[in-house]
């Protein structure tokens, strides 16, 4: 049994606080959570693992 994407995805909670989304906020079910999300992302609460940036001053061709 083939079951459909769309379907699936809309099963899924939002990633904040775990309501059905809203297919037009996905993956949010409301503005409310779409802006948190928001927020975390502008103050930080959210980082990208990476290693420490090079010394300024040094080149990488050398």
């Amino acid at each position: 049994m083939i079951s459909d994407p769309k379907s699936d995805e809309s099963a899924k909670p939002c990633v904040i606080c775990k309501k059905p989304q809203d297919p037009v906020l996905k993956p949010f079910c409301s503005k409310r959570c779409a802006d948190i999300d928001l927020n975390r992302w502008l103050s930080g609460n959210y980082v990208i693992p990476g290693g420490a940036p090079p010394p300024e001053g040094v080149d990488d061709e050398e």
